[in-house]
């Protein structure tokens, strides 16, 4: 199957032709079709599957045949990298149509604001933006939605977990009752469910690989004592074969110490977190996607906002909490049916945490041996929750599950 085979229009093909697309992903050929019909949808897909695409053709092809001068869809999304990943594919794709867009999220000072309010005001025909951001631009009457025609929610798990549920229910309410509604997620709880049913009519659902690593993920992990993490994650990436690596850490303060710590041992690595000022973390972001930076040290805020298909290798120097994440983090790799490998540092505090992954995967990640030089981790027990341990593996490890 080739895009051709969904009778788009010519202008958008040779968007697609421009940009390298030939052949539709699995989720592109399912929601494609229900998407041009007006289905309402709900699409649940691991990361990497093309769920953009797959939301973004239809949409500029309604667009392409009947042009409009107003605001015509609404994208709604958890973080500004997303946003910005979102709308880098938006302008390749619309090359060609004349199709406009607007990109609303927090973070800028008040000359972006204002630009965002002009553009608003103007009615872009897409509009991509965070919640929070475009509650502020609603309540202070910057954008009219009464042509809207389309809502699209990516992300919709991430968003509910990090506490937008009242603001999306809240922009819902400024919003047309006559419209197409698209929800995406790589998951589906039962609050997702509950919100479905809320916004949405009778709606088709796909669901494709739930919570699974890609096919072409190499998943690996070392025992280890935490004070010995650096020491691995040198050898590891002084490893040359290793050209475009991420690094996941727990929090924004580790992943600053992460940063600190790998440039003193020589790696070239730079951070991203929500400390950085956006312009700082486009700057970092662009220099890791046109590889001048191959290593780059991030918290989960990426996990699901990066949309680079050659990444060579993620290393999870901290476990996640969330099993979900896990699978988002090692999503980064192995993207559009490539290659890649992941790695997990699993330290004394982490066995429950990392046995939860394994149950929510369904199969054992492989345990490998840690180098020579570093001393022996503790051993696996996965019953342990958040138990201690030195750093020298001195404490007993076999005990009994609790």
């Amino acid at each position: 199957m080739t895009f051709d085979d969904f009778d788009f229009n010519y202008d958008l093909l040779d968007g697609l032709d421009a940009m390298g697309f030939f052949q539709p992903t699995p989720i592109q050929q399912e929601a494609i079709p229900l998407i041009l019909e007006g289905r309402d949808l709900i699409g649940c897909a691991q990361t990497g599957t093309g769920k953009t695409a797959a939301f973004l053709l239809p949409i500029l092809n309604k667009l392409s045949d009947d042009p409009s001068e107003n605001t015509d869809t609404l994208i709604v999304v958890p973080t500004r990298e997303l946003a910005i990943q979102i709308d880098q594919a938006l302008q390749g794709f619309s090359y060609y149509t004349g199709v406009s867009s607007a990109l609303i999220y927090g973070g800028g000072d008040g000359i972006d604001f204002e630009k965002e309010k002009k553009a608003l005001k103007h009615g872009a025909n897409i509009i991509i933006a965070t919640p929070g951001r475009l509650m502020s631009h609603l309540n202070m009457d910057n954008v009219k939605f009464q042509s809207l025609k389309h809502l699209i929610l990516d992300e919709a798990d991430r968003m509910l977990n990090m506490g937008f549920i009242d603001d999306i229910l809240k922009i819902i309410t400024f919003l047309p009752t006559d419209r197409q509604t698209i929800l995406f997620s790589a998951t589906m709880p039962p609050k997702i469910r509950d919100l479905a049913k809320k916004i949405l009519i009778n709606p088709a659902e796909i669901n494709l690989a739930l919570s699974k690593p890609a096919e072409g993920v190499t998943q690996s992990a070392y025992l280890i004592y935490e004070a010995n993490k650096q020491q691995l994650a040198e050898i590891i990436l002084k490893d040359t074969k290793y050209k475009c690596v991420i690094v996941f850490a727990s929090t924004k303060q580790k992943v600053k110490e992460l940063e600190r710590d790998l440039r003193r041992l020589k790696v070239h690595a730079k951070s991203i977190h929500s400390d950085l000022e956006q312009t700082e973390r486009e700057t970092v972001m662009l220099d890791f996607k046109n590889k001048k930076l191959p290593v780059l040290v991030a918290t989960d805020i990426v996990s699901r906002g990066i949309d680079i298909d050659d990444i060579d290798l993620v290393i999870n120097y901290d476990v996640p909490r969330d099993a979900e994440d896990y699978v988002h983090r090692v999503g980064r790799t192995a993207r559009a049916d490539s290659k890649g490998e992941a790695i997990t540092f699993i330290s004394e505090r982490d066995h429950h945490a990392f046995s939860q992954i394994e149950k929510l995967i369904g199969y054992s990640v492989e345990k490998k041996d840690l180098p020579p030089n570093i001393p022996k981790g503790p051993d696996y027990a996965p019953g342990i929750k958040n138990q201690g341990g030195n750093s020298k593996g001195k404490k007993n490890w076999n005990r009994k599950k609790r």
